[in-house]
């Protein structure tokens, strides 16, 4: 009974209009923001960062989960803006959440791991492993990540910042959903990338549609719904990774799905593309409202590219351990900023 038995999300509460980034470099905001299906974006502070949004959301987690981080036994931390090319983002989230093998006798391993947007949910599957095999009791899996985009680029529309953490353990009564299966689909598909002492990724336009999002997202999910031998129908919610708000969208057409049903996990539009955060704030978002019994699909994407797709059930004890702070009302606690703050927030300004 392999599950999630906690999670936690943060959003920073700064954020920036498509139609503000627009106004600065010349171009129609409103029809950008109606071609992306994204209205602003979550901006990290000048003190955020993808480490301190992995530490908020994994004590939000834990405090959900009312477990001891001393029975942790794996941190896995998944971005592709962490704040040390050579230093591991998980050891700090370990010492700062006290589940540190120096604070405790614990065994306890700690890796940060890289595949575009869906490093968190791997994070997920490698917790899995270890809990399932009994070698751990929980592990703790984040996506996290501060986006990034070139000044005028097509990705700083959309590129935005946010945290998720899921915990995993397989005791029956602390379990809130059970994950029944997962399905993954991985192929050397070029369309996204950033190379060595670069700042700002690099997109090969080409690629990002047809050939990596849609080929890796649906493969994943129809490999799922075959190996489980379920149906779209079956399913009350499904998330998608979203890069944009329209891709998702697109995806369900492709599979038969229900606008309706990605509706509560459709997040990008208010915050931007988290990265390795968004398929899993979109995940958390749905387990704010999910009742027992509800079964929910779920299917990351990550550029380079691969998916990970999941069969999720919810179990009855959701009620007692649901997030004190939704989503959504997460997301309404905003407050705006111009391009020249964004630009300072974000150190696009060279040299200060």
């Amino acid at each position: 009974m392999v599950g999630i038995i906690g999670y936690g999300v943060f959003v920073p509460t700064l954020r920036i209009s498509v139609e503000e980034i627009a106004r600065v470099w010349g171009k129609d905001g409103k029809k950008i923001s109606a071609d992306l299906g994204i209205n602003e974006k979550a901006v990290a502070s000048f003190d955020e960062d993808s480490c301190t949004l992995a530490v908020e959301s994994s004590r939000r987690a834990i405090e959900n989960s009312k477990i001891s981080p001393e029975d942790l036994g794996a941190i896995f931390v998944g971005s592709e803006s962490k704040p040390y090319a050579v230093k591991p983002t998980a050891t700090i989230v370990a010492d700062a959440i006290l589940a540190s093998s120096q604070f405790h006798k614990n065994s306890i391993t700690a890796a940060d791991l890289e595949f575009a947007c869906k490093a968190g949910t791997a994070g997920i599957q490698c917790c899995m492993g270890l809990v399932a095999s009994n070698y751990i009791k929980y592990g703790l899996a984040i996506g996290t990540d501060t986006a990034q985009g070139r000044p005028g680029d097509a990705l700083e529309f959309s590129a935005g910042s946010g945290a998720a953490a899921f915990l995993i353990g397989k005791n029956e009564s602390e379990v809130i959903a059970t994950i029944d299966a997962f399905f993954s689909v991985t192929s050397d598909t070029p369309d996204f990338w950033r190379r060595p002492k670069q700042d700002f990724p690099r997109h090969g336009g080409r690629f990002t549609g047809e050939p990596g999002y849609f080929k890796h997202i649906v493969s994943a999910t129809k490999g799922l719904l075959e190996k489980t031998k379920t149906k779209v129908e079956d399913y009350d919610f499904v998330v998608f990774h979203q890069p944009n708000g329209k891709f998702p969208i697109q995806a369900a057409k492709l599979l038969g799905i229900p606008i309706e049903k990605l509706k509560q996990g459709l997040i990008t539009p208010f915050i931007g593309n988290t990265y390795s955060a968004a398929s899993l704030i979109g995940l958390a978002s749905v387990l704010d409202v999910a009742k027992p019994g509800q079964k929910i699909l779920v299917t990351s994407f990550g550029s380079g590219a691969g998916s990970d797709s999941f069969a999720i059930t919810v179990t009855k004890n959701i009620e007692k351990r649901r997030a004190k702070k939704a989503v959504f009302k997460m997301i309404e606690n905003k407050s705006y900023v111009d391009y020249i703050s964004y630009a300072k927030h974000r150190r696009k300004i060279k040299g200060l």
